[in-house]
């Protein structure tokens, strides 16, 4: 099991940045999938972002462009950056942490991002 720590939200204007983290505990940090979910109100937990072990990354249609996830093995640490915030991001947002080959993962407890007009 992965202990995860997300931080990094808050409130920005339409067009801003902020840079999300999460850091792991409790599990081989290097050999898990990373990711990044949203919830929205009323709205189901959709993927944002995912981070391979080897580095290979895949983004929602939504966010392609604007988002970069990263990871630093070394610290144990994912990150989401978020350029060009719209409001439509406004939303909690979740890290994730899957073994590979497995379909067990963890999530953190979610930091809220809320993007203004």
């Amino acid at each position: 099991q992965v202990q995860l720590v997300e931080s990094g939200g808050g409130l920005v204007q339409a067009g801003g940045s902020l840079r999300l983290s999460c850091a792991a505990s409790g599990s081989i940090f290097r050999l898990n999938v990373m990711g990044w979910y949203r919830q929205a109100p009323g709205k189901q937990r959709e993927l944002v972002a995912v981070i391979t072990p080897g580095g290979d990354t895949n983004y929602a249609s939504a966010v392609k462009g604007r988002f970069t996830i990263s990871r630093d093995n070394a610290k144990n640490t994912v990150y989401l950056q978020m350029n060009s915030l719209k409001p439509e991001d406004t939303a909690v947002y979740y890290c994730n942490a899957r073994p590979t080959g497995s379909l067990l993962a963890s999530w953190g407890q979610g930091t809220q991002v809320t993007v203004s007009s």
